[in-house]
């Protein structure tokens, strides 16, 4: 583990970029960014046009670690390089953002009005891979449909499972059990989810250190005491499916809890923009989640 990583995620003003956009979500995300399922053949042709995407993301000059404490990358993107140099390493050297790794293998199917991680008996090798990259932390996510107990128990107890084999190989990971935004008991989901969080986090040692990543509260400043528990390092937000402003106001109410944004931190942005309407457009954007993330309203 970095210490200077671990002190910038603790401690340091900004928010997390996402741009771990995996193979089931890339077609999506570059259809969004102006490119068609039309414009590529292959599955190798479709990663490098979504590589280019977040290469030009990265370079951007709005890409820096004065706003942006880390981001999260997809394995492809961990495995490639950006101007000659592996992309966890430039992120960290050239632009002071920590590197995190999407570890996930994506959603089983719904049980218990929670869909649970897919087995993934690769994980630990995954983890020896991400340590030999310079990678910081890791990232996994759940979701949960429904007010249920047993499968929010059922949902915290895979993500800690999974934490401690990331924590075992000196990696950080992040814990994102994601409460769909619209879902009639989205309040009462996150209050059981709470509970499991702070009681299984209470079982971890000081030095086992973890991130949680949640959907935006639906009473502002919910999880704010959990930050309180020892092996916590910090509290981010997804923005969950809301547009960038609507995520951006309602994270502004939520003290304590910084944006870790995928889609709402790339909206706008499109492969067709020249490089000066991209580069503005991505300096807004980051610009409206850092203030957000840090300049909280009451």
């Amino acid at each position: 583990m970095n210490a200077k990583q671990l002190e910038k995620m603790h401690s340091g003003k900004g928010f997390i970029a996402a741009l771990d956009q995996s193979g089931g979500s890339t077609p999506k995300a570059l259809a969004l960014y102006g490119i068609p399922e039309t414009a590529y053949k292959t599955e190798e042709e479709m990663f490098d046009l979504v590589h280019a995407m977040r290469t030009r993301i990265i370079t951007a000059p709005a890409f820096d670690g004065k706003k942006i404490l880390g981001a999260i990358l997809f394995k492809m993107t961990m495995e490639r390089q950006i101007d000659g140099i592996p992309t966890a390493d430039f992120l960290w050297e050239k632009k002071g953002v920590v590197p995190f790794l999407k570890v996930d293998q994506g959603l089983a199917d719904e049980a218990d009005g929670v869909r649970l991680m897919k087995d993934f008996p690769g994980l630990g090798a995954l983890c020896e891979e991400a340590v030999k990259d310079h990678i910081f932390g890791t990232k996994e996510r759940s979701v949960v449909l429904a007010a249920n107990a047993k499968g929010i128990h059922e949902v915290v107890a895979q993500q800690f499972a999974w934490a401690k084999v990331m924590i075992k190989h000196g990696l950080v990971p992040i814990i994102e059990p994601e409460v769909d935004i619209n879902i009639p008991d989205k309040k009462e989901a996150e209050a059981l989810l709470k509970n499991e969080l702070a009681a299984f986090a209470a079982k971890l040692k000081p030095e086992e250190k973890i991130i949680f990543k949640v959907s935006i509260p639906t009473v502002p400043s919910f999880y704010q005491d959990l930050e309180t528990l020892p092996c916590l390092v910090r509290i981010v937000a997804l923005s969950g499916g809301y547009s960038q402003a609507e995520a951006d106001k309602l994270l502004a109410k939520n003290q304590g809890m910084v944006a870790s944004f995928s889609r709402a931190l790339s909206e706008g942005l499109t492969a067709q923009q020249s490089e000066k309407e991209f580069d503005a457009k991505l300096q807004t954007s980051v610009d409206a989640i850092y203030n957000a993330s840090v300049k909280k309203v009451k």
